[in-house]
């Protein structure tokens, strides 16, 4: 056997052999002077790969090598190599896929499960001496593909306890399980086996669909399973009906739909007032009319779990309603006296609401409104209530409004209010406290003027415009000079009354007296 005759059996990798021909480089090439030994490469070897048993630290070159198979050097030679003149002879234990090199180092390839065990290197060194060495190294099978198989293939949600377990059962295996990418471990629902391989479910819930994956290890390959779905048995909820309203417009048609959550699909029926209508999940009738108010049941069956549920919706067919009317006794109302607006309507079941120019009426505390909104007292009536009046009418289908009704708020008066403005009249309190001025003051002048005494005081020479250049006594000059005056103007403002129709003050009339006083 030479060393080039080894040939490349299927599963050997390229990169093994550029490993293995750097180990035996390196070892070639480095001296060292640790004592020889022995290394499996790897130690732990998958099914069909290779192996090679590797020899360290040889500072000398024996004269032959010897593989056995096993601790022991007895019959199950493998092979031996005799370094000179470089002959190599098998052995009973050999199986033509072992290659011996010069180094002593021996390959395996294509390794098998029965390889797996001790293997011993004997050496005669070039003093005869002996040296024994021994090494082993596992294989491993690849995994095969794992599959998830159940003891339960229908569970019932809050009944059933569900078993899944990963096959095939392989030796020195571990196993993972994951749900929904995510991996699990045990909880209070949740048990597994002591070697993982089986999982339990305790007291199922539709959560626990899946998908579920059991995935396979050991030391040199790993392999996963496709997911697994677990069809888990529940419902029906109590079903829900669309749409929600309960109200429909008269001579509208009636489509109704009921779902409710269950598997497998629940199977529906309607009843109408305890008659049965349909055999689906839908029910439609057209053109409605108020004789199909009633109470409307859908009825949801699971044929597998042998549970069913209802929901019960009762509808009321309503017809539109029609324009109501305002009615006022009065629509010029004096300010201060209350009104009170009515709003008629021949339908029942209705809602009344209240607007003011167009707008949402705002209610103050001078309004209230009777029990059910059809009458809207005011007590009392301001300027600010002027406006347009309507009611609106509805029901839960339909609303309408009335025609506006127009509310004018007047003055009253009869309320002590004389018309006048308040510019007005505070001219004439102005003008009256004036002319009592004016009074006194005349009184006060003709006391004076007939009680005034001898040639110390002289009458009253004139009555001039102030505009007038005339000098109003004697010149120093005259030779009949008389004793000096000194003059005193008295102004009084009047102001007349103002008409009721005109806000602004009437022109002040102005009268001066003119008075002459001795001059001491």
């Amino acid at each position: 056997m030479e060393l080039s005759s080894a040939p490349l059996h299927k599963g050997q990798l390229p990169w093994r052999g550029v490993l293995l021909a750097a180990s035996l480089l390196i070892y070639w090439s480095s001296p060292t002077t640790a004592q020889v030994s022995v290394e499996a490469v790897p130690p732990h070897v998958a099914e069909g790969a290779n192996v090679l048993l590797l020899v360290h630290n040889l500072q000398e070159t024996p004269q032959v090598f010897y593989w056995y198979k096993g601790e022991n050097q007895d019959s199950n030679e493998i092979a031996r190599f005799i370094t000179s003149p470089g002959e190599i002879t098998t052995g009973p234990a050999y199986s033509g896929r072992e290659t011996i090199y010069p180094n002593g180092s021996l390959l395996f390839q294509n390794v098998i499960q029965n390889d797996t065990g001790a293997y011993t290197l004997h050496m005669i060194m070039e003093n005869f001496d002996r040296k024994t060495l021994s090494v082993q190294f596992h294989v491993h099978p690849l995994l095969p593909k794992p599959s998830i198989t159940s003891n339960n293939s229908n569970p019932v949600e809050g009944e059933d306890s569900v078993a899944l377990i990963c096959e095939p059962e392989t030796k020195n295996t571990s196993y993972l399980w994951r749900r929904n990418g995510q991996s699990l471990s045990e909880d209070n629902r949740l048990k597994l086996s002591e070697d993982n391989r089986t999982l339990t479910l305790l007291s199922v819930v539709r959560t626990d669909t899946g998908p579920y994956e059991c995935e396979t290890q050991n030391l040199v390959s790993t392999s996963r399973s496709d997911p697994f779905t677990l069809n888990i048995t529940y419902g029906p909820d109590v079903p829900i009906i669309f749409p929600s309203n309960t109200y429909f417009h008269l001579r509208t048609n009636l489509n109704l739909s009921c779902h409710a959550a269950s598997n497998p699909p629940a199977q529906y029926s309607w009843f109408v007032n305890e008659e049965l209508l349909s055999s689906s999940h839908e029910l439609f009738i057209p053109n409605i009319t108020t004789n199909n108010s009633g109470s409307y049941i859908c009825f949801a069956y699971n044929s597998v779990t042998g549970l069913n549920k209802t929901t019960v919706k009762n509808i009321t067919v309503l017809e539109p309603v029609t324009a109501p009317s305002i009615q006022v006794s009065n629509t010029t109302v004096k300010e201060l006296d209350s009104v009170s607006l009515t709003c008629s309507s021949n339908d029942t079941g209705i809602s009344i609401h209240w607007l003011f120019n167009g707008q949402s009426l705002g209610l103050t505390d001078r309004m209230k409104l009777s029990l059910n909104n059809s009458t809207l007292s005011i007590d009392p009536v301001r300027k600010e209530d002027s406006g347009e009046y309507q009611c609106e009418v509805s029901n839960p289908v339909s609303s309408e409004r009335s025609d506006t009704i127009q509310l004018d708020i007047i003055a009253d008066p009869t309320q002590g209010n004389s018309g006048l403005s308040g510019g007005a009249i505070a001219g004439i309190v102005v003008g009256s406290v004036a002319g009592v001025t004016l009074i006194a003051a005349l009184a006060y002048f003709f006391y004076f003027r007939k009680t005034g005494g001898g040639t110390d005081q002289r009458d009253l020479t004139e009555h001039k415009s102030p505009a007038s250049n005339h000098n109003l006594g004697p010149s120093d000059n005259s030779p009949n000079k008389v004793d000096e005056v000194a003059y005193t103007v008295l102004n009084i403002n009047g102001q007349t009354p103002k008409p009721p129709t005109s806000a602004s003050p009437s022109p002040r009339s102005t009268e001066t007296v003119y008075s002459e006083v001795k001059k001491q």
